[in-house]
């Protein structure tokens, strides 16, 4: 199994790098994230990860009401709420490392990317809907920096054509199942081994099941090198992700299976076969052959990233950069061009009307072939 490695850390499937997903769950006050940073590292977390979050770069604003873990919300306007600047990543960054963990974040498109290079990160992520947005793994690949991968609702080829691209000093595929929360045995966690033998490059998991030990411990066991979750203070706080993350102490809890499995693999698969039943266990481990899991598999193409109208066009209006984009459709809005076929419309006619917000289909533009 490949390692990888950050300053004189290395981290392995005999010692996996541990990472709390705290994303916006601090709603925007440092000192929110200042108390969720303490929590991870005192849980025995190795890095913390927030969202660079700009509205814009996500969805459109007729996205309208979507349904999250805490219930259906206008998610434009959450996301335009938590809307940060550069300082405020930069002192999320500082508390981070001062409290000797690694500060990871996520950005979702050209302005957050730049925003997170320019306060000298060391390591980027990338969401599993942003795995097809093309020119934000080609922004990110270019500051050339280790770079995590998820893999929600994906096929193999959306997989490959996404390594290509991002083909950094280390690139780190992480195993999601897009689903909040996550059923234990929709997870296939023998993929961890296919893909390292596949890619070559460390694997892990990105775990949304509600269970602190299953998985995450699971995943050492087939070799992940990093287990990231989501942590919380309290599942009744209100921050997106808050109802699916662990509080800290069942975060120490899956921290010390962790620890576990990286001892002595064979002994933490038969504890959890004891503990949670071995037909569980065997279900959750699955074939190591890459399908859409049953949770996730219906929103495929419907949660990723395809071409939108920014607003509304009419029949002969050429399509830009100014009223085109790549957002995602959340389930809400149609979807439509692949992000491949963006650049290919560019400056071309709409055939049809296309109200703002909705997908872009082939009919929509003249001259598609």
């Amino acid at each position: 199994m490949a390692e990888l490695s950050f300053g004189n850390k290395v981290f392995s499937p005999s010692s996996p790098l541990v990472i709390a997903e705290i994303g916006t769950g601090h709603g925007g006050d440092l000192d929110k994230a200042g108390e969720l940073v303490g929590a991870a590292a005192a849980a025995g977390a190795d890095c913390a990860k927030f969202q660079c979050v700009f509205a814009e770069e996500i969805i459109h604003p007729a996205t309208g009401f979507v349904p999250l873990p805490g219930g259906d919300s206008p998610l434009f306007d959450v996301f335009a709420a938590l809307e940060r600047d550069r300082d405020f990543y930069r002192h999320l960054k500082e508390m981070t490392e001062q409290a000797g963990l690694l500060f990871l974040c996520t950005p979702f498109g050209a302005k957050s990317a730049d925003l997170l290079a320019g306060i000298g990160v060391a390591a980027m992520k990338i969401a599993s809907p942003e795995l097809n947005h093309l020119p934000l793994l080609e922004r990110v690949a270019s500051f050339r920096l280790p770079t995590f991968v998820s893999s929600g609702v994906s096929t193999l080829g959306d997989i490959e054509r996404a390594l290509g691209i991002l083909s950094g000093p280390q690139v780190v595929l992480l195993h999601c199942v897009t689903a909040y929360p996550a059923p234990a045995e929709d997870y296939n966690l023998r993929l961890l081994e296919s893909y390292a033998r596949l890619f070559g490059i460390p694997v892990g998991v990105s775990d949304h099941s509600l269970d602190p030990v299953l998985v995450p411990a699971l995943a050492v066991c087939h070799g992940a090198s990093v287990v990231e979750k989501h942590i919380c203070l309290s599942r009744s706080d209100p921050g997106l992700d808050d109802p699916i993350a662990l509080d800290p102490k069942a975060f120490a809890k899956m921290r010390q299976a962790i620890a576990r499995a990286a001892l002595d693999p064979r002994s933490a698969r038969a504890a959890l076969e004891d503990e949670y039943g071995a037909e569980l266990v065997d279900a959750t481990s699955g074939t190591g052959r890459k399908v859409l899991a049953p949770s996730e598999a219906a929103n495929y193409g419907r949660t990723n990233r395809s071409v939108h109208a920014l607003v509304d066009i009419a029949p002969g209006d050429e399509l830009t950069r100014d009223n085109t984009a790549l957002l995602r459709t959340e389930k809400k809005l149609r979807p439509g061009l692949e992000p491949g076929q963006w650049s290919w419309i560019l400056g071309r006619m709409a055939r049809l009307a296309i109200p703002a917000g909705e997908g872009i289909r082939p009919e929509d533009v003249g001259d598609f072939a």
